[in-house]
């Protein structure tokens, strides 16, 4: 491959960043980034890559452009570069939602010119270049995006691309994505933020300090509701169909394990206790987590 521009240098973006250079997949590698905060760490890490101002200029002379950005910055970057673009541009972003950006990007970007959406299942509660690793995508799924007219030709770089940052690239379409990783990602992003919402209104209500008491449970929700407040509002707003629906599932089932709890229904609770943990065995089979307890922490 030729040239690499990177908009935007977080987490994901800055893992990116050391994959493509350790891997030699690039010739020049373009960093794009606004924040100055962001800007002063990728210096003071010595981060490989050219960082550049002129966001124009670095369009012109890449080959593979990557949006690395909340969602909610999509507009206004397609607008700034669209003048620069060509039909043989290669265009994908790390977005974790899609039916919604597809909207704006279709709306937005000039015509004849593709965008072939990416969803990297990697990531943590962390953000930040300083955080950035070149393995993070390592045997992690990475979705492509295949919609209606799609650029196959862009579509098999990416999937070359993908597999060379270390993924297990797996294609489908924007629907599909979206109701999946409503459940299996978003909600459980949103209930964290939730119960840890709740213990903050249940310890000012009760004035018990009962954050020094966090046993396991209420820890890792916590990890998890640590994630970024920008990133995670865009997701929230852009598949809201979904994730309204994938609410209304899970308050239907909260209220029959209350009514199990309340009438004390000892055969009906066991049964769903022993049907849930079969969904942890699965994810350890499928090689998504450790077998270690506690997350393999010490």
């Amino acid at each position: 491959m030729k040239n690499i521009l990177l908009i935007g240098c977080g987490l994901l973006g800055s893992s990116l960043l050391r994959r493509i250079h350790r891997k030699k997949i690039a010739k020049k590698i373009f960093v794009h980034e606004k924040s100055k905060k962001n800007l002063f760490k990728i210096k003071k890490l010595k981060l490989p890559g050219i960082i550049v101002k002129n966001l124009n200029d670095a369009v012109s002379k890449s080959e593979i452009i990557i949006f690395c950005t909340p969602m909610s910055e999509y507009k206004k970057l397609i607008l700034k570069i669209n003048n620069h673009l060509n039909p043989k541009h290669i265009i994908t972003d790390i977005g974790s939602s899609k039916l919604e950006s597809k909207k704006v990007i279709k709306k937005n970007l000039k015509r004849n010119i593709s965008w072939t959406s990416s969803h990297p299942i990697a990531g943590s509660e962390v953000s930040g270049p300083e955080h950035g690793k070149h393995n993070l995508f390592e045997n992690k799924w990475c979705v492509l995006i295949k919609d209606k007219k799609a650029n196959l030709k862009h579509l098999n770089v990416l999937n070359s691309f993908w597999k060379m940052m270390g993924s297990r690239v797996v294609v489908m379409s924007s629907e599909k994505h979206d109701k999946i990783f409503s459940i299996t990602s978003h909600l459980p992003h949103l209930i964290a933020y939730n119960l840890v919402k709740s213990a903050q209104d249940f310890e000012k209500k009760q004035r018990y300090n009962l954050i020094k008491y966090s046993a396991g449970g209420l820890r890792d929700f916590s990890r998890i509701a640590a994630s970024n407040e920008i990133m995670w509002r865009d997701i929230f707003f852009n598949n809201k169909n979904n994730i309204s629906k994938a609410i209304d599932l899970f308050i239907k089932n909260l209220n029959k394990f209350k009514k199990d709890i309340n009438s004390m229904n000892d055969k009906s609770i066991i049964k769903k206790l022993i049907q849930t943990k079969k969904v942890r065995s699965k994810i350890i089979k499928l090689k998504q987590d450790i077998d270690k307890p506690d997350f393999g922490r010490n």
